[in-house]
């Protein structure tokens, strides 16, 4: 029989790019079809993402990306910046701060994003800089059609920044005028900044090297960072805790700070090796989840049926728990991870799911580490009921109901390089603009906690425990696959029940983006105010009353998303022949994969 779907799965053999924003695919395929690889067209389309949609990340914000290149191998371009030298728990307590606020300087660390697109440039890239960057530098400065998400978005926050943040009025609202949905806007500010930093590396000489170390070093020690520190230098911003706060952020942890590239955490499941993040990010959640999957029979289940969904919710359930009682900062802290992926351990954890919803919070009992668990259900049971406003990702949410998000593109080249990047952070509502430079501040310290003693606490030069979390897949048989959404909490989620039909019920790629998705928000949610909502789940209404029903008779709060509206997936593959693939979610009308 013939399966329908909204979009064709994109084939080819040249190159395929997929993305959250048609024009952003459309400039990744343009930089392969130059003779760019993956590398390359990934980095011009993370750039231009900025651009198009920047209420979902920028410049200043964050960047995990995984890869395989066919030089190097498999690694993690791992730019998160880390909480400021400053950024200590009591200098919070000391400012009446029990929860880091979702918006606001002191919630900022420091910036990422940028440097990590050129770490990728430089070591993977094959371009120059002003090969990749101008794509961004004219849609900045010509402008591009303003997403009604966007400009709805600036609508509901236009007097707030008339009346706090008159930087970001100026960007946002020029002239006093909101955007219309599908008007061009331009961004004159963040234009200057990028043929500056283009001007800047070609000054340093005709190595593409060269130029992308000098273009590194003005965006952390010259023109960009200046700019940030003569604002910082007096801005006390007004942010989610009703109070102006002043920054922590200092030169010195700019100067010193590069983004680096790590090996992946791996797990390989029925005959596919999975590449994601370290602990630092959310990524090995998603490992856990099929270490614990791999005992039941999922292949048999109706993967549009209550008990796929039910065992699938459950032990994402354990796994989240986990990953709120353990996961942080390798580099700071020592986190279980061998333990946490061990056969024996999931195989304990795969007893817990039952035939109903579990209420609970039940992190599982690590050796050595049961105080982290008990510290971790003491936090869930304080905060069950808190409200759930902005809780997804953050935004002035007191101001606006309009939640922030992230981005997410997948690029796969002739030659078989992959990458698989979920750029988020620096929104428009997370900070003011920095004068001249045409973007905010990130707000990613509002990951922390001000407790001692976790791997997740408030520390200088640690990295917050991000939600960011993109995926490489290798079958035994050679295929990849590069895969990934944003959403916040739910982005392992979704990414891990498209790769659940794909995998034991042969869904095509189009397919499983197509088909209904779910989410639980049973554990404790990553941002501002971090919200706890037990046995609680959502679902597409595609997914049928029958199941529906079902679902809500073995204990599951269920709540029912409007139509089309539940993850924003893109994915590619290339099989061992070169026959590539791609496909993007239909949900929202942006996301599009392109390709020949």
């Amino acid at each position: 029989m013939t399966k329908f779907t909204t979009r064709p799965d994109i084939r080819g053999t040249f190159g395929v790019v997929t993305s959250t924003h048609w024009i952003a695919s459309a400039v990744g395929m343009s930089i392969l079809e130059k003779g760019g690889n993956a590398f390359d067209a990934a980095v011009a389309t993370g750039l231009v993402l900025q651009v198009v949609e920047p209420h979902l990340n920028g410049p200043a914000g964050d960047l995990p990306a995984v890869f395989h290149s066919v030089a190097s191998g498999d690694g993690v371009v791992a730019a998160q910046g880390p909480a400021p030298a400053a950024a200590t728990i009591e200098h919070y307590r000391a400012q009446g701060i029990e929860l880091i606020p979702g918006s606001g300087l002191l919630s900022t660390v420091v910036p990422g994003a940028f440097d990590g697109w050129m770490l990728m440039l430089r070591d993977e890239g094959t371009m120059t800089l002003r090969e990749v960057m101008t794509p961004a530098v004219d849609y900045a400065r010509d402008g591009h059609p303003m997403l009604p998400r966007v400009a709805d978005q600036i609508a509901g926050l236009a007097e707030y920044f008339a009346a706090e943040w008159p930087s970001a009025a100026e960007v946002w609202v020029p002239d006093g005028n909101a955007p219309h949905a599908h008007a061009l806007f331009r961004n004159p500010g963040l234009a200057h900044t990028y043929q500056r930093l283009i001007e800047s590396g070609e000054a340093a000489g005709d190595d593409r090297i060269a130029q992308i170390d000098a273009a590194r070093g003005e965006w952390a020690e010259g023109f960009v960072a200046k700019a940030i520190f003569d604002y910082l230098e007096t801005a006390e911003v007004h942010d989610v805790s009703e109070r102006r706060n002043r920054a922590v952020l200092a030169p010195s942890d700019m100067a010193t700070w590069r983004a680096a590239i790590e090996p992946p955490t791996q797990y390989t499941y029925h005959g596919w090796t999975l590449s994601k993040t370290g602990p630092w990010g959310q990524g090995p959640v998603l490992l856990q989840s099929l270490a614990i999957l791999k005992h039941f029979d999922l292949g048999a289940m109706d993967p549009l049926g209550d008990e796929f969904v039910h065992t699938v919710i459950e032990a994402m359930k354990l796994s989240y728990a986990d990953r709120e009682a353990y996961y942080g900062d390798p580099d700071q802290s020592e986190i279980p991870m061998e333990h946490l992926l061990s056969d024996a351990y999931n195989a304990e954890r795969a007893k817990l799911i039952g035939a109903d919803a579990s209420t609970e919070q039940r992190p599982g009992r690590v050796p050595g580490f049961e105080h982290q668990a008990d510290a971790y259900i003491a936090r869930a049971a304080r905060d069950f009921g808190v409200s759930d406003v902005g809780a997804q990702e953050p935004t002035m949410a007191h101001l606006t109901d309009r939640k922030g998000d992230t981005v997410h593109l997948d690029v796969i080249d002739r030659w078989g390089n992959c990458v698989a990047a979920t750029p988020s952070g620096g929104w428009l509502q997370s900070n003011p603009v920095i004068p001249g430079l045409g973007f905010p501040l990130n707000s990613r310290a509002q990951m922390f906690w001000l407790e001692e003693g976790l791997p997740t606490s408030l520390a200088p030069g640690r990295r917050p425990r991000t939600t960011l979390t993109p995926t490489l897949a290798v079958h035994e048989d050679g295929t990849r696959l590069v895969f990934g959404t944003p959403g916040g909490d739910q982005q392992d989620q979704w990414q891990l029940i498209w790769f659940l039909r794909y995998v034991h019920h042969g869904m095509g790629m189009q397919e499983g983006m197509d088909s209904p998705l779910f989410h639980t928000m049973h554990f404790q949610g990553s941002f501002y105010p971090r919200a706890v909502k037990p046995a609680e789940m959502m679902i597409e209404p595609a997914i049928g009353e029958a199941c529906i029903d079902a679902l809500r008779a073995r204990g599951h709060k269920v709540t029912v998303a409007g139509d089309w509206t539940v993850g924003r997936l893109t994915a590619a593959r290339r099989t061992p022949d070169g026959a590539l693939t791609a496909a993007a979610t239909p949900r929202l009308m942006q996301a599009y994969a392109v390709g020949r």
